[in-house]
């Protein structure tokens, strides 16, 4: 094979280290980019927050009160000098005013401590043992309840069935009988939610309708439908519940009454998870009649290059120390204007959503407007990949609530009039029209359909369907019930 020199010439797209940190800091949500920050603070000498430089009027008089207090305690003869070791048998107080020592923690003390009140989540576990300290059991049952509660799901169910949970606890304890587990197990049920400790909804439903007075209206009925008839009322089978429970129309309305004032999930009532909250990345409010887009200053701190080590730096210097600051000042500098470009592209981003959904501020989601990324890359001469990246994650808050950028883009359904819909505007047509129907003789898919069509919005049936089971509404034989 012969050797030969040949010149090309061609286009390349090359990601360098700035791109790419551009890119990273894009796609982060507002937690992973405040870790990202703190990383660079303590790993860069060269990047520092920037702290405000002017003090407030009110923050000035403050430090002047201080500072009076202190001449005037020092004029009265009292130490203000601190010495090189304190008398024996003697404590600080004793040399040094309170006064002096109490003006920092007074400050502090009148910050409220958030963490202090911030308590620990009570799990419906906890709430099981705590009963079951409170009531007399054996060591050998208090065993039994504790895996019997370790089996306890946040729904207040049973992960496994009883009869597994007695198996494996039968290899460990000697000479245990299934009745003497499920004599326990019947104990456990009885604490508090109503309904805890259940295998299935079937029990769950007969172990709260057990404890209710016996006295108690349709009881003894709806005992006899969740125990042997419950997929019938899940389908709604009226005609047949009748007949199985050979009971009259109004009392077997009566008798689903009571049953649907029970619940269906009481662990729900116990479990309280840590409450978390979602930092917006953008304010939306109107002013002046007109819907203005601010950045969110609390999402990042101000940054900039530490003055006194950037001055160390010697351009000739080509010692490690040096080499190091050096690189360390590129660094800073790069994650800096990363931030800057973010922060820039989320502005323009968020406004041009903004300026194309303002209907949907002012009406809701019936009012929102098809939109796709491409929209908003040709707006701003962006590219989708940018687009998607910012939309990703990031929040803006406005007078509807906390939503997120990616709620704004929605595909579009053609109108009689040759314009328009949006999914999101179809679906919020949906939940309206299902909120106002009869719910003795709910609205099927066509005759939503018609409905919409008659709103100059033409959409087919398994349309109306597919978006209906995507906002979790049940078809309408299953949303059919008893007035």
């Amino acid at each position: 094979m012969k050797q030969s020199l040949q010149l090309r010439m061609g286009q390349q797209l090359s990601m360098t280290p700035q791109l790419q940190q551009a890119i990273k800091l894009l796609q982060l949500s507002t937690l992973d980019l405040q870790q990202e920050i703190q990383q660079a603070l303590d790993s860069n000498m060269m990047l520092e927050v920037a702290e405000e430089e002017s003090i407030s009027l009110n923050e000035q008089k403050v430090v002047e009160n201080k500072v009076d207090t202190i001449d005037r305690v020092g004029s009265e003869g009292s130490q203000t000098d601190m010495p090189d070791e304190l008398p024996t048998d003697s404590s600080w107080e004793d040399v040094f005013d309170s006064v002096q020592m109490g003006t920092t923690s007074a400050l502090a003390s009148d910050m409220p401590d958030y963490e202090v009140q911030r308590s620990k989540a009570i799990t419906l576990q906890d709430h099981l043992l705590w009963q079951m300290e409170m009531t007399a059991f054996t060591d050998r049952d208090r065993a039994m309840v504790m895996a019997i509660i370790d089996s306890v799901d946040s729904n207040g169910y049973l992960s496994s069935p009883g009869t597994e949970i007695y198996l494996g606890l039968a290899e460990q304890m000697e000479e245990l009988q299934e009745d003497e587990f499920f004599a326990v197990l019947h104990r456990v049920q009885q604490f508090d939610p109503p309904g805890v400790v259940a295998e299935d909804l079937s029990d769950c439903l007969q172990i709260q309708l057990s404890q209710m007075p016996e006295d108690t209206l349709f009881r003894a009925e709806a005992l006899e439908l969740v125990r042997h008839h419950l997929a019938l009322l899940g389908a709604q089978e009226i005609t047949k519940l009748i007949k199985r429970l050979q009971i009259s129309e109004p009392k077997l309305i009566e008798t689903i009454a009571l049953i649907r004032s029970l619940n269906p999930m009481p662990g729900r009532v116990i479990e309280e998870g840590n409450s978390e909250y979602v930092i917006p990345d953008l304010f939306v409010s109107k002013v002046n009649g007109r819907w203005q887009v601010e950045l969110n200053p609390d999402i990042a701190p101000r940054l900039r290059v530490n003055p006194f080590y950037s001055g160390l730096i010697r351009r000739a210097d080509t010692s490690k120390d040096n080499v190091s600051m050096k690189e360390h000042l590129q660094e800073a500098r790069w994650f800096i204007k990363s931030l800057h470009s973010r922060n820039d592209t989320l502005l323009r981003v968020g406004r041009s959503i903004i300026a194309r959904q303002t209907e949907f501020l002012e009406h809701g989601a019936i009012a929102m407007k098809p939109l796709v990324l491409r929209d908003i890359a040709e707006e701003l001469e962006l590219h989708e990949s940018t687009v998607s990246r910012v939309t990703s994650q990031e929040y803006m808050h406005l007078p509807n609530g906390v939503i997120e950028f990616k709620y704004f883009f929605s595909s579009h359904v053609s109108t009689a009039e040759g314009g328009e819909c949006s999914a999101t505007a179809i679906r919020a047509f949906i939940k309206e029209l299902v909120s106002h129907e009869n719910p003795v003789k709910p609205l099927s898919d066509s005759k939503m359909a018609e409905l919409l069509k008659e709103k100059g919005i033409n959409v087919a049936r398994r349309t109306i369907a597919k978006y209906r089971e995507a906002i979790s509404i049940p078809s309408s034989s299953q949303r059919k019930r008893l007035l």
